[in-house]
């Protein structure tokens, strides 16, 4: 009921009894008294008016802003993190929140896996999302996240759409090299650091144009009983549900990789050492993007590679591009930081 119409309403009620009352007190005395309850009773009234039309004012969304982390950051121990989720999975009831529809859950995988191994893996559950990297060893290489509705159709195509990325960017780079002048030690460093870039840039886009294992987590959604069922499958390391994850676009997923066997830490690169500006970006676990392209703040410093999946059959929401993950020192194989395009 709106404002106008509930005074009206008052009106209505009030009045007539008060003029009634007036009519039948003949002393001034009884008049003022009466007015006055008249008058404090119409300033209550419209006191309860205000204060009703005030908490009826509709209430925005209040997560807006919040973000939801599902996985490792730099410093956790991954067999902990490995124990808590399977924890997690087990003490997670039937009647989880989201059960009609399924609880989110990420996926992490023993080791990296082709786009057709998939299907064996993660095929009878809905699929949101694949993580992926090209194990180059000693190298740092980019950390790339593809839409997979329908698996592995749309992970082979989210494939190519990164190979001819990394065409272009060791083109890029390469074109980069060439224009650097000068035979000075500084020079001579920037030329190496652009052709190192380039050389780990073609080498993931050859690896993703054939179809490379390189897949090593997903995010998926199913029952309870199927995310155990998962988890009891051969190539699968664990299964971290989040029945707190409602929606995909406010929701982090930073799944430890293959080789983290200890503690997240920084990795190691045996490439060129980074330009001097390096240290002014985010601790990196991927190759930057091309120098010909922007980067802009976001929570993970790899591009998203964004593949659209053609008609599926059930719509996932977005996902907000997860932050980058670390690789243990004990294993050789990392991810390139390629040179500042400002050195």
């Amino acid at each position: 009921m709106r404002a106008g119409n509930l005074l009206r309403q008052l009106d209505q009620r009030l009045l007539p009894p008060l003029t009634r009352a007036v009519a039948r007190l003949g002393d001034r005395s009884a008049r003022s008294g009466v007015l006055s309850w008249a008058a404090v009773l119409s300033a209550a009234a419209v006191l309860g008016t205000a204060v009703w039309a005030v908490d009826d004012t509709p209430v925005g969304d209040r997560t807006v802003g919040e973000v939801t982390r599902v996985g490792v950051a730099d410093g956790d121990s991954v067999p902990g993190y490995l124990r808590s989720a399977a924890a997690d999975l087990a003490a997670l009831p039937a009647s989880a929140p989201a059960v009609e529809d399924g609880t989110y859950a990420l996926v992490t995988l023993d080791a990296y896996l082709p786009p057709q191994r998939l299907a064996t893996v993660l095929g009878d559950v809905g699929v949101s999302t694949v993580f992926g990297r090209v194990p180059l060893p000693g190298r740092q290489t980019e950390i790339v996240k593809i839409p997979a509705l329908r698996v592995p159709d749309d992970v082979v195509a989210g494939m190519e759409q990164v190979a001819a990325r990394k065409e272009t960017e060791a083109a890029d780079y390469r074109a980069r090299a060439a224009a650097v002048d000068g035979d000075g030690v500084g020079e001579r460093e920037l030329r190496e650091q652009y052709a190192s870039g380039a050389e780990v840039a073609a080498a993931e886009a050859a690896a993703y144009r054939t179809g490379c294992a390189c897949v090593y987590a997903a995010v998926v959604r199913a029952t309870p009983v199927a995310l155990r069922g998962v988890a009891a499958r051969p190539d699968v390391r664990a299964v971290d549900p989040a029945p707190e994850v409602y929606r995909l676009d406010r929701t982090v997923f930073t799944p430890p990789l293959p080789e983290q066997r200890d503690v997240v830490r920084p990795p190691a690169d045996t490439g060129p050492s980074p330009a001097p500006t390096q240290s002014e970006r985010p601790a990196p676990v991927i190759s930057a993007p091309a120098p010909s392209a922007s980067v802009g703040e976001s929570s993970e410093p790899a591009p998203v590679v964004t593949i659209p999946s053609p008609e599926p059959s059930k719509p996932e929401p977005t996902e907000s591009a997860p932050p980058s993950v670390t690789t243990s020192p004990d294993t050789p194989l990392a991810e390139p930081s390629p040179p500042s395009p400002s050195s």
